[in-house]
């Protein structure tokens, strides 16, 4: 009985160090990771920008649910954030590769920890391997996932948030009192690798003396007897948990300890891997198609990895022989998982989001906005390009000094057609019209002209300027009012917006670029 509190004790010592870990890392780099997020439109670049944040975060579910919520603000498009999801997905395996670095005492141990720890590595960098260049080319995930969206679910009221601690057993209380006490980040982490590795040999220990022949076989009988409940445990507990990071951290000393084989832990391991999906759809359910679309992306990216490397016999054992591979390797240089820890989701990531960050070219636009009966004011739009990529966003702020940020708009260009947000334009030929609808109703959209070139103000001079008109039908009827657009197709930008009653021509709202600088 004393033994059993004891093994207890030394998980539960276990899971807040690592719940601790995750909390410090959330403390310390939060601040900048939705930041370095809207800063990325490169699929590359996104790839790795979510690998490095949920390696920095130590959580994929914190990862995509904040990428739920700059989907559904619109604030990044969902073709942006499938890259994104792809590396949170890789970067969330290095919790179990830290926690397999705790056996580097007892070689044969480590080896054997460092396969089990990798394993998750290895399956979800094979299955970028294989989707990325579909959704790259073909736009694969974020096609098939807007398209489950629009099927099968419809436009929510609201967002649900969340807290996403990964244990309902009163740690994250303690975790955020202790948080608050100390705060200061570093000391926190600290802190937590010094309790994880401390828990870690006593866990271990413990195991060696609790576990015998018999009890490793009850063991094997309850969780592990056949791939299917092995798979039905991983998800189940995963998705109860809200948290891959606890359920695939466990199985790691379970195999060092050789109490499960690496083969049978491996559903288990898949199976989380599917359960940890469940946070960011649960984030996205009652909210906008766009983001149930990037949740059902991630669904389907750990879905299919499953299917490919778990079902097809040929592809089975790659990410099994990988990660035995590196194992064995640990067993001639102690310091080969150190180096593949620091090379894979901090060293290369980092490099390639570095060497990148010239890609982004700034510019401060003006506007000028007048309202009958009112003096004119002034608001500012930053505007980020970038390098290669048909894509931009507005920050939109209000005043004429980036005073308050008011909102985000994503900017998206394909040939001919020019997404603002959800206003859609087909750079087509004078007279060119086509019929839509928004939360305003039913329109037609029809180009008036196109001005070669245009000196907008004095300080703005713009080329091939489209002039679109929107109006409004009410049934049968059209609108009293008229919206029209002047969009430069060379820039990608709004040059002026304006309001009008149709009847009168009198100005009702106009919103003008006044002025442009590159930062």
């Amino acid at each position: 009985m004393r033994n059993t509190a004891y093994m207890l004790g030394a998980l539960l010592v276990f899971l807040f160090a690592l719940d601790l870990m995750i909390s410090s890392l959330q403390h310390l780099g939060s601040g900048a990771a939705e930041t370095i997020i809207l800063a990325t439109s490169n699929p590359f670049t996104g790839l790795f920008i979510g690998l490095l944040i949920t390696a920095i975060l130590q959580s994929s579910s914190s990862t995509t649910a904040m990428i739920v919520a700059l989907v559904a603000s619109g604030s990044i498009t969902l073709q942006s954030a499938v890259p994104i999801v792809m590396g949170a997905n890789v970067g969330t395996t290095i919790t179990s590769t830290i926690v397999s670095l705790g056996f580097i005492t007892k070689k044969k141990e480590f080896r054997r920890a460092v396969a089990a720890g990798t394993y998750h590595d290895f399956f979800n960098i094979l299955t970028v391997v294989v989707l990325f260049p579909l959704e790259y080319y073909y736009g694969f995930l974020s096609g098939l996932s807007q398209y489950v969206a629009s099927t099968f679910f419809s436009e929510g009221p609201a967002v649900i948030g969340g807290d996403f601690h990964m244990m309902g057993l009163g740690l994250g209380t303690l975790i955020n009192s202790l948080v608050k006490a100390i705060d200061n980040g570093f000391i926190l982490i600290m802190l937590s690798i010094g309790l994880l590795f401390g828990s870690i040999l006593f866990f271990r220990g413990m195991l060696s003396n609790l576990l015998g022949i018999k009890s490793q076989g009850r063991l094997q009988q309850l969780f592990f007897e056949s791939p299917a409940k092995a798979f039905g445990w991983g998800l189940i507990t995963t998705a109860a948990i809200r948290s891959s990071t606890v359920t695939t951290s466990l199985v790691v000393p379970l195999v060092a300890k050789k109490i499960v084989k690496l083969q049978a832990a491996v559903p288990f391991i898949l199976g989380a891997n599917v359960g940890t999906t469940l946070t960011a759809f649960l984030a996205s359910f009652f909210n906008s198609n766009a983001a149930i679309s990037i949740a059902i992306a991630h669904i389907l990216f750990n879905c299919i990895g499953v299917g490919l490397f778990f079902f097809v016999p040929v592809l089975k054992n790659i990410p099994v022989r990988l990660a035995e591979g590196l194992g064995e390797l640990t067993l001639k240089y102690r310091l080969a998982g150190f180096l593949y820890l620091l090379l894979t989701f901090f060293f290369i990531p980092f490099s390639l989001i570095y060497f990148n960050k010239n890609s982004v070219s700034v510019r401060e636009l003006t506007y000028e906005r007048q309202l009958p009966g009112r003096e004119k004011d002034y608001f500012t739009v930053i505007c980020k390009n970038y390098e290669n990529q048909q894509l931009s966003q507005w920050l939109v702020y209000e005043g004429s000094g980036s005073v308050d940020l008011q909102r985000m708009v994503s900017v998206y260009r394909r040939k001919n057609l020019l997404l603002i947000s959800n206003d859609l334009f087909e750079l087509n030929r004078p007279g060119f019209c086509r019929d839509g609808e928004d939360e305003s109703g039913q329109y037609k959209l029809c180009i008036r002209e196109v001005i070669p070139q245009w000196q907008v103000t004095p300080q703005v001079r713009a080329d091939s300027v489209y002039v679109f008109e929107k109006r409004f039908r009410q049934g049968k009827t059209e609108d009293s009012t008229r919206v029209l657009y002047y969009i430069s197709a060379s820039s990608n930008l709004l040059l002026k917006k304006e309001k009008r009653l149709v009847a009168t021509d009198s100005l009702l709202y106009r919103e003008q670029l006044f002025s442009m600088e590159q930062k």
